[in-house]
């Protein structure tokens, strides 16, 4: 038997007209053979000049095999569905001897950098280093750093004898090593070109002399981005028998994918959330901060009491730098309706998993997505059970929830903007009891920083029971031997011997306070940390969410909160969808709102990693960007205003606070705002004063007869406010002028706030006519 593969190539024109049916019979037959044993890999090229001549090609292990092939039933299939589509036919077998690689032209790839004054010499001393560690790297020809006059702005050319050499590099982790000194400085600012080298007069001249200045060369940029390609995702066959269907298949039963099954369910949506674990999560090793805005998102969906009964309240961060306390930050703000709650994301599961139940929606575990095709009308997706079986689901839409390892991302082409990034530490983790004088419910960050590089760092966050903490630093010298520098599994791993109490206690010996032990180690596992985001949230029927859109460093649990507003922003949206109401753009302002939120995101807990984390001079406007209690879908598309007469209040995109002290007859207690907007319709806040007249109320009411069904509508009214009795809309007094306040309202005005809490439109005065024409825009 040989190593080498033995190929196949068959040759046949296909009758005219039959081209289309030739292609769907062929991936009909190449899914049945792709299971036989020693099948290896088969392609269907169409002839560029004669689109009716096609070449099958099939690559076999040995001999023996493509012998059994040629006796098996599933040929002789592919000869029949063959027969009757094609006029002629040739084949040829042989074995392959020879591969070689195919390497492009030399390419350029131009790195740009904005330093902040005054570290331009720190920066240059940084690049020096790390021109030295690249000198040997293999295909790595040249490079030179400019800087414009005047300024902080760096570009670096590097020249790589071809992409290849570049990708393979780049996908190293050890090349995190040779740039870790350049790293504070690409996390603040950082744009990368890359250019084809496609002529240059010297490359008919001696090699270049390294003392001699090198010239500008001529550059032609690419069409686009080089991309790296999608991994290679089976199609499902087409014609295949469909086995069930649901209104939307959401794939992954994380936070995210729980929250985007729950907006669903509770809009009486019919959908299936499957994921491959084949239980649900039992280890905190995962994302445990919750934050304050997720926790309004829970009040609404009816979780809040039971998430703040299982977690720990976090009352503030205290950071030391080589030992010095460099600030102490209180989150504890009394006018905020949460604060941060720490909770292990597998309790997160545990009590979103049954409030979908509480809905009549079960996660289907083990069953994994293996691909899907989408067409016009819907998605059509092959799933595969525990027991081995497979099924074919068809959906109206897809949710892809499935993580940072995403078969959705992959079956849809999406690549990470500018590349998936890696920081080049190796980190570990653990979950153990802390004897320490540290304040209590406090995040605890302790770095220590040498020659501008950090050398260690300490996140020790607490968790529910006496002196419980989860601690995350870098791994210890001996699994940084073992693992080196490469690759390990996104998120965390446990494919290596995990850390010890031991290796705990040495980084607490050199950066916790003196006499800090550590016990009770419950578990510990070591992960890299990635970051990116997607250049596209949507394709066709298909959506992505979570850490399949994004990834981030594990900075105060924003991945796991990110994906849950993607979900929280999404829902609805697609429910508008399913039942057929939804403007033909509503569907595409979730990637117009959400990627931006994301980027943005993903930008900052990239710069802020390594840091003490304050990189605002307001602490409170900080904790409220952290929290993303500040997150604003301004600029969006679907959302609007008319009329100026506002002092302040949310702008349209903002999130709509709460109010107080609201008076409704009947009520013996204060009513809050979120007690009117909780639920899952679009709410309309009609304020009156008393510079209201008669026929402005009855301008309200004809206003609910036009979004009765659609909108719910309330009167807030001024204490002063002369409500007609017989008006036939719900009535509430600002009694406090706390709505007045808020809102920034001078007299008559609007509020629409949408499902997710956010403002969509607002007037002062009302406008029916300019409410008509922003509601066109989310039903039809």
């Amino acid at each position: 038997m040989t190593d080498s593969p033995y190929r196949t190539i068959l040759r046949m024109r296909a009758r005219e007209g039959c081209e289309a049916a030739f292609e769907s019979a062929w991936r009909t037959a190449a899914e049945e053979i792709s299971r036989i044993p020693g099948n290896l890999r088969q392609e269907l090229i169409r002839d560029a000049e004669d689109p009716r001549t096609f070449l099958i090609t099939s690559d076999w292990s040995d001999p023996h095999a493509l012998d059994a092939f040629g006796r098996s039933a599933v040929r002789d299939r592919l000869t029949a569905a063959l027969r009757d589509l094609r006029e002629s036919a040739e084949r040829t077998t042989c074995q392959v001897l020879h591969t070689v690689e195919g390497h492009g032209p030399r390419i350029r790839v131009v790195v740009t950098v904005n330093v902040p004054e005054g570290q331009e010499q720190a920066y240059e001393r940084a690049y020096l280093k790390v021109a030295e560690r690249m000198r040997g790297t293999p295909g790595h020809v040249r490079e030179e750093l400019l800087r414009e006059p005047g300024t902080g702005t760096y570009h670096l050319f590097a020249e790589w004898e071809d992409e290849a050499s570049f990708n393979a590099w780049a996908d190293d982790q050890s090349h995190m090593d040779q740039t870790a000194p350049l790293l504070p400085y690409l996390l603040e600012s950082f744009k990368r070109s890359t250019y084809h080298i496609v002529a240059r007069p010297e490359d008919h001249l001696p090699p270049l002399d390294p003392q001699r200045p090198q010239q500008k060369l001529p550059e032609q940029k690419l069409p686009e981005q080089q991309k790296a390609p999608a991994a290679p995702v089976p199609q499902v066959v087409e014609g295949s028998t469909v086995d069930s269907s649901t209104d939307v298949l959401v794939v992954g039963a994380g936070p995210a994918g729980l929250t985007a099954a729950i907006e669903l369910a509770r809009r009486g949506i019919a959908c299936r959330i499957i994921d491959k674990r084949p239980d649900a999560a039992g280890t905190a090793d995962k994302a445990i901060g919750v934050q304050c805005r997720t926790m309004e998102i829970w009040e609404n969906i009816g979780v809040a009491r039971e998430a703040m009964d299982a977690g720990i309240w976090l009352h503030g961060q205290t950071v030391y730098v080589n030992g010095q306390k460099t600030h102490q930050v209180d989150w504890d703000l009394p006018d905020l309706p949460y604060a941060h709650v720490g909770l292990p994301q597998y309790e997160t599961e545990r009590i979103l998993t049954n409030c979908l139940a509480g809905h009549g929606v079960s996660v289907e575990r083990g069953i994994e997505l293996q691909a899907f095709t989408q067409d016009a009308d819907g998605v059509t997706a092959r799933v595969l059970r525990a027991d081995g079986g497979s099924e074919t689901v068809r959906a109206r839409y897809l949710v892809g929830c499935d993580g940072a390892h995403s078969v959705v991302r992959q079956s849809l082409g999406l690549t990470f903007e500018g590349g998936m990034g890696m920081f080049p530490q190796l980190f570990m983790l653990g979950d153990v009891d802390l004897d320490w004088s540290m304040p209590e419910g406090h995040l605890l960050r302790f770095i220590q920083v040498e020659d501008e590089e950090m050398k260690g760092m300490l996140v020790c966050v607490p968790l529910r029971g006496r002196g419980r903490y989860r601690v995350a630093t870098l791994a210890p010298p001996r699994l940084q031997a073992e693992i080196g520098s490469g690759p390990i599994p996104p998120g965390f791993s446990q494919e290596y011997e995990p850390p010890s109490l031991a290796d705990i206690q040495a980084v607490l010996d050199q950066l916790a306070p003196a006499g800090t032990t550590a016990s009770n180690l419950r578990w510990s596992s070591i992960f890299r940390i990635k970051h990116g985001i997607v250049d596209r949230y949507r394709v066709g029927r298909v959506f992505v969410a979570g850490d399949a859109a994004h990834l981030h460093p594990p900075a105060g649990g924003q991945g796991m909160n990110t994906g849950i507003q993607d979900a929280w922003n999404l829902g609805w949206k697609l429910a508008f969808a399913v039942r057929g109401v939804a403007a033909p753009g509503l569907l595409d302002s979730y990637e117009a709102e959400r990627r931006p939120a994301g980027k943005a995101i993903v930008d900052r807990a990239v710069r802020v990693a390594f840091t003490d984390e304050m990189d605002m001079d307001d602490e409170r406007a900080q904790f409220l960007l952290e929290m993303q209690m500040t997150l604003t879908y301004a600029g969006s598309p679907l959302v609007g205003s008319s009329g100026d007469l506002f002092d302040g209040g949310p702008m349209p995109g903002d999130r709509a606070p709460d109010v107080h002290e609201l008076r409704r007859f009947g009520v013996g207690h204060p009513v809050r705002l979120f007690d009117l907007t909780r639920g899952t319709a679009h709410t309309l806040l009609a304020y009156a004063d008393s510079s209201t007249a008669e026929d402005e109320f009855i301008g309200f009411e004809k206003l609910a007869e036009k979004v009765r069904g659609f909108v719910s509508i309330y009167v807030v009214a001024s204490p002063d406010a002369a409500v007609p009795p017989a008006l036939d809309l719900p009535v509430l007094r600002d009694a406090s002028g706390g709505f007045r306040s808020a809102y920034g309202l001078r007299g008559t005005g609007a509020y629409l706030i949408r499902p997710d809490g956010h403002v969509g439109f607002r007037c002062s005065p009302v406008s029916a006519s300019a409410l008509d024409e922003h509601l066109a825009q989310i039903f039809v």
